[in-house]
């Protein structure tokens, strides 16, 4: 009687499966159920709720957006419910590299193809970039070309003058400039420059924040800055149309390329982004 009673009780089951919880074979589209969001109740059971699941086929899927990040859709759900992923084309070539020699950088990029849609996978990166080494350097007949310009903020100009700290912070010479032979008002020139890189330091630097990539940005040379040896001018003041090296003199760990914008140094500092105190530096 026990066997017999549980052989009628496995039809049982079996047929009530077959019944109720087959009916939509896991399949959303059937079941015609598609939710935004996460949404618990938005379930399709493969089995009667209080069947004994033996085959782990048979467990519950679902058709809300979050079983795309839990991994438990049912197979047809993208399908059944537009779910798009981006795609983006093959790489690109990569770019020349942007020194003219030592050490640089190069580029590659891809586009989107297809925007996702309704909660389909997000894009991955469009932009890839690595390092490079450019060995046929050819000997540019300017010197400029291979001087760092070491910067200070604009607003420190007015510091030039002589007081009790020697911290260069503070103070950009200890003596009087008027005692320096160079020193003359009339001499002091401005140079633009378009920044090409910036390191990621320079973000968390208040007073070099305007150094980023694609601005422009004006550096002033003062009288007190000018170098006998380099012919009266400032170092690092650049070449036109090469790109040459800077670097945050108070923040060192801030640094990058910039490229000259204009083929001579402009006397009267009456450029846009020189009239701008946030966007100017001073030669040190």
């Amino acid at each position: 009687m026990a066997t017999g009673g549980f052989e009628k009780l496995s039809i049982f089951v079996v047929s009530l499966s077959f019944l109720c919880g087959d009916a939509f074979g896991g399949s959303c589209k059937e079941a015609k159920l598609c939710c935004t969001g996460r949404d618990s109740s938005c379930v399709v059971q493969k089995a009667p709720i209080n069947a004994i699941i033996e085959d782990l086929s048979d467990k519950p899927c679902y058709c809300d957006h979050a079983c795309l990040k839990l991994g438990d859709c049912c197979p047809d759900f993208k399908d059944a419910c537009g779910v798009v992923d981006c795609q983006v084309t093959p790489w690109g070539p990569w770019s020349p590299c942007d020194a003219d020699c030592g050490p640089g950088t190069m580029s590659r990029s891809r586009s989107i193809k297809v925007q996702p849609q309704n909660g389909g996978r997000h894009c991955p990166s469009l932009e890839q970039r690595r390092g490079c080494q450019v060995s046929t350097c050819h000997h540019h007949p300017d010197p400029a070309i291979k001087e760092i310009a070491m910067l200070l903020p604009g607003s420190l100009s007015q510091s030039r003058i002589a007081n009790a700290t020697s911290d260069i912070r503070k103070n950009l010479r200890v003596r009087d400039p008027t005692e320096y032979p160079q020193y003359d008002p009339k001499k002091t020139y401005c140079v633009e420059f378009e920044v090409l890189k910036a390191s990621k330091a320079c973000r968390k630097e208040s007073n070099y924040k305007a150094l980023k990539e694609g601005e422009r940005v004006c550096v002033r040379c003062e009288s007190e800055a000018l170098h006998e040896s380099l012919g009266w001018r400032c170092q690092g003041h650049g070449v036109a149309g090469r790109i040459t090296r800077w670097s945050a003199l108070s923040a060192p760990h801030c640094h990058g390329k910039w490229l000259r914008a204009s083929a001579e140094p402009d006397r009267t500092c009456e450029d846009r982004t020189c009239k701008d105190a946030s966007t100017w530096f001073i030669f040190v």
